[in-house]
């Protein structure tokens, strides 16, 4: 028998990596808001690998903090390990990645919401979203629960029709042996929702006291403090190493001889799997002249035994992954804890949706995280909270939130799924965003945390903040560019010779001096003060000095490019408009774009199907209408 159970501004479904930055966004911006689980147990639960950050993804989080998002402050609190990756490269892909202790960043994030004001926290299994005259009305649960709300943000990630594989053993799950949501699934469908099937998997975790380190390669984090929030304090952390392995030419061998028991190729696996995160029986085909593959050994916590084994997921037969493991180098008496498997579940066709996030059709319900397609912890919590941002500011009547490509790596994220839709679990790469050098992960408050302050996230001291921070960063460059060096400086040449620079051929500012690939910010700052001592100056606002002058050129020429990105932008398309009816567009084109909708011209440019030929059109379209519109209730422009 159903019952009224309360009314809410915002109702979450799921509280994993999307659904905790979705509640606690609303939450934050005022809304009334209930987060709903399967089970309480499985809050911010970490069923792959114990990890946040790399390429790409470090980006994301980073912006996720900058914005007022909760992920970054979270991993700080709970990480045994960091590192900064790709240093040998360029700062546009540096990226930070952490080693979480998987419990107490559960348990961080859990006190997190339940001390959040104006959020509700529930486990119930919901079963249907109710819609009323195409707008949603609330949710019920197997209970008979009807909770009422003007938003609905689903971020079921795996679950949702969940279907758990080992071997020829398969059964409906979630992951790590949860249930799954059927009804949910089942609801969806019937509101018109199209749905599509995904695979993903994770491999074995082995009793680390089984496994012989001697003979891998370690892998410690870094000595400097490094954090992923803005706001996180700079403090020595124990690290606790990775271990690097490698599969050899015996686990290849029992890994081919078992294929005909591999659920991937007996056909038993219908979802797509991601690209980028391929089993290890998918790796030993494809690569098939490959000698060994890298396999990295991840602690799952500080207080436990249990390891993750990276590189080798699999949902092969138990056995089958036995013995394959012990054929690893440095494995050969290890002991598994639990096996791998793969999980194939239900998403959310992504082009349904608008870039807020909200469903086309249905008002009021949004979708973020793994059940929009993606792949990735960072990937679904930047959707969530960008989804519980909207969610919010529907309630308020407020317009909502759109980062651009050019404004974040959020923005490529969230407009790549919408525009161009996804055939595979989505994951973040460097390589997809056009501007990645304006993108960086050092400036993602000076890119995004204006914003999250105007919307009523980033609170006025944390704003204070960045805003000390943006103006010492400014006062440094100009003392930088106000301080000249010339040939005869004794304590220069001395610099210069010691890093096998060219001397100097006449003066010039130490900013200039900078821009010199083997000179350093640490290298030239004691040249800022007459007596050869130097003023302690703030890492952060070092490194965005050195970045400045080093990369000047190149900043000015990519902001160049995003402004001729953002004038195709700025066009905006009506929201009713019926390109049925424009003359002269491809028929593909106009099915694509009456289906897409898109905001923008720029947008359109990016729908596949959408030639340039089809763009010429519409911006001659968009000129006719504006010059056959009224002026100010006048006459229409000829």
């Amino acid at each position: 028998m159903e019952y009224s159970a309360g009314r809410y501004d915002v109702i979450v479904i799921g509280a994993g990596h999307a659904g905790c930055e979705a509640a606690l966004a609303a939450a934050r911006m005022g809304a009334k808001t209930l987060i709903l689980t399967i089970s309480w147990d499985n809050v911010a639960l970490m069923p792959c690998n114990p990890a946040i950050g790399g390429p790409a993804k470090g980006h994301l989080v980073r912006e996720i903090d900058a914005l007022g998002g909760q992920m970054g402050l979270t991993i700080d609190e709970t990480c045994i390990q960091i590192r900064l990756l790709n240093t040998g490269k360029g700062p546009a892909v540096h990226a930070l990645r952490a080693q979480a202790d998987k419990k107490r960043y559960q348990r961080e994030m859990i006190r997190v919401l339940e001390h959040q004001e104006n959020l509700d926290v529930r486990q119930a299994m919901v079963e249907s979203v109710v819609v009323e005259h195409g707008r949603v009305c609330g949710i019920r649960t197997n209970t008979g629960a009807f909770f009422a709300a003007s938003a609905v943000v689903i971020t079921t990630g795996t679950y949702l029709r969940g279907r758990i594989i080992i071997g020829d053993l398969h059964y409906p799950g979630g992951p790590n042996g949860y249930f799954p949501s059927v009804g949910l699934a089942a609801s969806l469908r019937d509101l018109g929702v199209r749905l599509g099937r995904f695979k993903t998997g994770t491999p074995a975790r082995v009793d680390g006291r089984t496994i012989d380190y001697s003979q891998m390669v370690e892998q410690p984090g870094d000595r400097e403090p490094l954090n992923f929030s803005f706001l996180s304090p700079r403090v020595e952390r124990t690290q606790v190493s990775c271990w690097l392995t490698y599969t050899t030419e015996e686990t290849h061998q029992i890994i081919r001889d078992n294929l005909h028991r591999s659920p991937l190729y007996a056909g038993v696996i219908e979802g797509t799997g991601p690209r980028y995160c391929p089993s290890i029986e998918d790796k030993v085909v494809r690569f098939a002249d490959k000698k060994g593959h890298q396999v990295f050994i991840e602690p799952e916590g500080e207080d436990t035994h249990e390891m993750y084994v990276q590189g080798m997921s699999t949902s092969l037969p138990e056995d089958v992954q036995v013995t394959m493991l012990r054929s690893l180098i440095g494995m050969q008496d290890v002991k598994v804890i639990r096996p791998g498997y793969a999980i194939e579940y239900d998403y959310v066709d992504p082009t349904q949706l608008k870039l807020s996030l909200e469903h086309q059709e249905i008002g009021g319900l949004f979708t973020a995280g793994q059940i929009n397609g993606t792949s990735g912890y960072e990937e679904a919590a930047a959707q969530g909270l960008m989804a519980g941002i909207n969610a919010a500011r529907l309630i308020k009547g407020d317009s909502p939130v759109v980062l651009k490509r050019s404004d974040a790596y959020i923005g490529v994220l969230i407009d790549d799924l919408v525009t161009k839709g996804t055939n595979e679990p989505y994951r973040m790469l460097t390589s997809r965003a056009e501007y990645r050098l304006l993108l960086r992960q050092d400036n993602a408050d000076q890119r995004l945390t204006e914003i999250g302050h105007s919307i009523g996230l980033v609170d006025d001291h944390r704003y204070q903040r960045y805003c000390e921070k943006v103006g010492c960063v400014k006062q440094e460059i100009a003392r930088w560019k106000s301080t000249s060096v010339t040939p005869g400086n004794g304590r220069l040449q001395s610099i210069l010779d010691n890093k096998q620079s060219a001397p100097l051929s006449k003066g010039v500012s130490l900013y200039d001096l900078l821009r010199r690939p083997e000179l350093s910010f640490d290298d030239l700052k004691i040249l800022l003060d007459d007596d050869g001592s130097s003023q302690t100056t703030d890492p952060e606002v070092a490194e965005q000095v050195e970045i400045s002058a080093k990369f000047e050129g190149y900043l000015l020429k990519q902001q160049s490019q995003v402004e001729r990105f953002n004038k195709l932008e700025n066009k905006r398309l009506p929201d009713d408009l019926d390109y049925a009816g424009i003359h002269g567009l491809s028929t593909e084109a106009r099915q694509k774009l009456n289906a897409r909708k898109p905001v923008s011209i720029g947008q359109a440019s990016r729908i596949s199907g959408v030639n340039p030929a089809d763009i010429s059109i519409l911006l001659v379209y968009l000129e006719q209408r504006r010059r056959l519109t009224p002026v100010d209730g006048g006459q229409p422009i000829e």
